[in-house]
């Protein structure tokens, strides 16, 4: 019987604040670096795969952005930022989906995943998550990519992971994409632990 990852999420984020999860970032710097580096418009559309109760969405809000989607498998993750943003939550299309199954209805310019990816486990999930990402995207837009570096954890909430160097996944993504940057930068845990990451970001061909 297949995982229930589903349940392992929404487990998860019922029974911790967000302030105690190992992603937290009140400031998700890195990722608004690239967004903003990618020169888009700020009508243009943005996708936060497994964005859940991330503070990205607030940034984006509050510097302009008005044409914002925010995809997790977790309804619970949704259903917490959409409180936590209140009014403002309604600026934003808030899908909950696996991203393996994801439908994309409309091409977006730029596709923002940090720390999602990582997570397919196998070349079927990898080819799940490849496909979908082609049927969402505009030509030349961009993807910005965070996942577990080659020096990062080898597991993350109790999942098994992927890590990747900037080279590793600019070759998985060749085909269709550029490598414009890659940065490897360090994640500091509320718990006080370090997480080694690589962040990309992707042209479309």
């Amino acid at each position: 019987m297949a995982y229930d990852f589903i349940n392992h999420w929404d487990n998860l984020y019922s029974s911790k604040k967000i302030e105690e999860v190992s992603w937290y970032q009140k400031s998700p710097q890195t990722s608004l670096d690239f967004i903003y580096k990618a020169n888009i418009s700020k009508d243009d559309a943005i996708i936060d795969v497994g964005g859940g109760e991330s503070f990205l969405i607030d940034h984006l809000i509050d510097d302009g952005f008005t044409n914002l989607t925010v995809l997790d498998i977790s309804k619970v993750a949704i259903e917490r930022a959409q409180v936590r943003l209140g009014d403002k939550a309604g600026q934003v299309e808030w899908i909950t989906s696996d991203i393996k199954n994801f439908s994309p209805k409309k091409k977006y310019v730029l596709w923002h995943d940090r720390a999602v990816f990582h997570f397919m486990q196998n070349s079927i999930d990898i080819k799940g998550y490849y496909d979908n990402l082609l049927k969402g995207i505009a030509e030349s837009s961009t993807v910005v990519l965070g996942t577990f570096s080659e020096n990062g954890p080898d597991r993350c909430c109790s999942l098994d992971i992927c890590k990747y160097s900037i080279n590793e996944l600019s070759l998985l993504f060749s085909k269709d994409f550029s490598l414009k940057q890659g940065l490897n930068t360090l994640h500091k845990t509320p718990a006080g632990s370090t997480q080694a990451f690589t962040f990309v970001s992707l042209v479309k061909n």
